[in-house]
């Protein structure tokens, strides 16, 4: 299975940086599946699941931007109250930090993408427990 990257985009927190790194994106012809931003006052950090991922990092690298991949898990869960919870416990009873979450649902499947720590431990986890993880690709096709 390949694994879920996202492009972590570092950027100041003013009103053009979305616009800047979402140009510079469409430049290059790459389309943004899911986006998100976690704002820190004066910096931020931009999140995108992308379709061409690796061509992204090199474009906006050369355009100056500060950039990094980031692997994550994205887990399907049952679309219903506690579902979000489960998936929290287990990696808190593993010891297995959530350093990031977001999720969404798409034609009645819910999605839950997880940035963690010990990544292999935590999708060894999930799958043991019979929560599907979906590959790079799998995702992009939703």
């Amino acid at each position: 299975m390949k694994p879920v990257h996202l492009l972590a985009v570092f950027a100041e927190n003013k009103p053009d940086q979305l616009a800047r790194v979402t140009k510079e994106l469409a430049d290059a012809s790459v389309n943004i599946h899911w986006v998100g931003i976690a704002d820190m006052q004066r910096f931020g950090v931009i999140r995108f699941l992308l379709d061409k991922c690796d061509l992204a990092y090199q474009w906006l690298k050369q355009h100056g931007f500060t950039v990094s991949l980031v692997e994550v898990l994205a887990a399907e869960v049952e679309d219903r109250p506690g579902s979000l919870h489960r998936v929290a416990s287990l990696l808190s009873e593993n010891g297995i930090s959530l350093n990031n979450c977001s999720g969404f649902v798409f034609k009645n499947r819910a999605i839950v993408i997880l940035e963690v720590t010990e990544l292999a431990r935590a999708r060894q986890i999930l799958l043991a427990q019979d929560i599907p993880l979906l590959s790079e690709e799998e995702l992009l096709s939703l």
